[in-house]
Formats: C-alpha cells, structure tokens, sequence
C-alpha cells in the first residue's frame, strides 16, 4: 500500500508538473500595448494597394488606439485613397521568440469585405529560411481562416492530427507541384473561425503552441474557451484535438527560429487583388484597387479588436530582444518583415552592451 501510495503521489505531481509547464514570458499589456511593438512604412512587396503609415499618423488618423479593455488597429475609411494606397498599419513586436505559446484573444477581426487581406501571423528573419506561421489569414469575402507555414526546403506535413482540411503538404515555398510561394496549409471548416461569422459570433481565441515536435493551432469562439487559458494557467494537453498541426517530414527547429508577433491589413496584392475577377467581388468594381481606392464606408468594419496578447513559455523557450539582436529584413508573400528598433530599444541595447564590456551583465 506504501509503494501504490508513493507511486499516485508520483503520477499525481507529474500531472501537476505537466499541468504547470507554461508559465506567462510576455503580457502585452493593453495600455501600453503599441510600446512593444514598430510600425512598419515600407511599400508593400506583395503589391498591395496599401500605405503604411506610422504610429504618429495612425493615432492622429483615428487608425489605432487602446483603452483599459481592448486595442484597436484599423485602417482608413473616411477619405478616398491617394494613388499610394489606403491608409493601414503592419506592426512586428520588438521581441522575437523561439517556440512558445502564442494566446490573441480577439474580439473582431478585418476579414471578409471585398478587397482585404489581414493577417496575424509570425516571421523569422531571412525569410523563408527562419520560417513563417500564418496563424490568421484570408482575402475579400472569404468565410473560414487559412493557417500556413512557409519555410526552406525539406519541410513537410502529414494529413492527420487535427480537425482542419490540408490543402497543401509542403511548406517549402517553391515546392514542385504547388502555387509559387503555396506553402503547406491547413483551412479551418468553422464559419465562425474567420470574417463575418467570427465577429458575430463576438471573436474567440487563438492559441498557437510552437515546440520542437509540432506546430499547433487551436481556435476557441467566444463562449467555448476553455477556463484554464482565461484564468492565465493555459494547458493544451487538455484541449482536445487542434484545428491545424504541422508536422511529420519537418525538422521543426530547423526551419523556424526568432520570430517577430506581425498584424497588418493590406489590400488587393499579389492574392486579393488576383482572385478578384474569380469572385463575388468582381461585381462591386472592374478592378480591386478602383473598389478599395473609391469605397471608403466599406472598410468601417475593416478592424482588428484585440482583448489579450499573451505569450507563455517552458523552460526550454527563449525570448530575444530584438533590438540587441537586430531582425534584417526579409520578405515573405505578405511583405517584408523589415524591423527596425524602436529608439527606447535601441539605447537599452547600446546600454547593455557597455554594461557587459565593464562586467556588469553576466
């Protein structure tokens, strides 16, 4: 009876250990939420009719800003857009991560008007090389969420372990037999996991755990999250199956590593903008940018509400700043993951670094 005693005191702390493996890196705590994160003002790579603008102008502009209990990121949807594009915002955190667990809760997202193309998603420097997760993602009217790796060769996936449908199994992002820059993707079949539905439903949660095995998403509406995320002690072996998991012929480790927390909207580009005559859109405007540039009042909905950003990690994880290992810019299908510190970062940086030649820093 003492061994069998000794043995469930055992198992049970094992359980606890299991149960306690994620402990909260990264708050992105609402008030200060844009602190964390540089605003991106580059031209779109990806042809989007689109303009980036700054934190400055997108505050001035009614395009982002935060209270106690959530933060908004828009995009223009007063004025007629310039030959430039439509005013909009692509933010990378000024922190890169390796593995971890990625909680957003959102209240509502940008997706399904014609002519937009949002996105959350993590990049690696020197993309594809250090990898892409498209956590988030979709183009004009479309109505379930699109997730995605995109990486170097020799990464592949296996078409079981989750709920989605695999439309494509190769994540190299110029793999034979695949669309130019396809990736390996995995589409959610929940009307309420992207657009219209998602935002009726009042959001959800996405949960992305990134480990040395898998990559895992996991979607939540509003209602059917599970507790131990809303009360900070997240536990995924109690989640049940994921929506999407990327793994099999893939050396995980490998092909993904410091990689930046992106959001942005765009429009049209090299997806939304080609699939435009193919659909429902196309009878709104002969092109995507006539549309986009001339129709304002339909962009009102075109917003991300996020509630929580948090990231969780086990003692195998790490966290960079990037500012002390600056991220080189790299380019991917939705654009460059171009970064540049923030000035607070930057003297942080060059203080540490004075500091460790005098002996101050281990």
């Amino acid at each position: 009876m003492r061994t069998t005693s000794t043995l469930l005191s055992a198992v049970g702390l094992t359980a606890q250990l299991s149960a306690a493996a994620y402990t909260l890196q990264d708050d992105y705590s609402l008030s200060s939420f844009f602190d964390r994160f540089t605003f991106y003002t580059g031209t779109d790579p990806t042809a989007g009719f689109v303009d980036y603008v700054d934190e400055t102008t997108a505050e001035a502009n009614g395009l982002v800003n935060t209270s106690s209990s959530s933060v908004y990121m828009g995009v223009d949807h007063t004025n007629v857009a310039s030959s430039s594009g439509r005013q909009s915002v692509r933010i990378a955190s000024d922190t890169t991560y390796n593995h971890g667990l990625f909680i957003l809760d959102l209240a509502h997202m940008p997706g399904g008007i014609c002519g937009t193309w949002p996105a959350f998603w993590l990049l690696g420097s020197d993309w594809p090389n250090n990898g892409e997760i498209d956590i988030i993602e979709g183009v004009n009217q479309q109505t379930t969420n699109d997730m995605t790796l995109h990486t170097s060769d020799g990464c592949t996936i296996t078409d079981s372990g989750f709920t989605g449908t695999m439309t494509t199994d190769n994540c190299y992002v110029y793999a034979a037999g695949q669309s130019s820059n396809a990736g390996c993707g995995i589409t959610d079949p929940s009307t309420a996991s992207y657009g219209a539905g998602f935002n009726a439903n009042g959001g959800g949660v996405f949960a992305t755990e990134w480990t040395s095995s898998a990559i895992s998403i996991y979607f939540f509406p509003r209602g059917s999250i599970p507790s131990d995320i809303t009360d900070g002690s997240p536990d995924p072996s109690t989640w049940g199956t994921p929506v999407a998991s990327f793994s099999g012929g893939c050396d995980i480790d490998d092909h993904f590593s410091g990689m930046q927390i992106i959001f942005d909207t765009t429009f049209c580009g090299d997806w939304a903008g080609n699939v435009w005559s193919t659909g429902s859109c196309a009878s709104a405007a002969s092109t995507c940018s006539d549309y986009v540039a001339n129709n304002p009042s339909a962009f009102t909905d075109a917003y991300w509400t996020v509630n929580a950003l948090q990231v969780y990690q086990d003692q195998d994880s790490s966290t960079t700043n990037s500012a002390a290992v600056p991220a080189s810019n790299s380019t991917s299908h939705k654009g460059q993951g171009h970064h540049v510190p923030s000035p607070s970062y930057v003297r942080r940086a060059r203080r540490e670094l004075r500091e460790r030649a005098m002996g101050m820093h281990a």
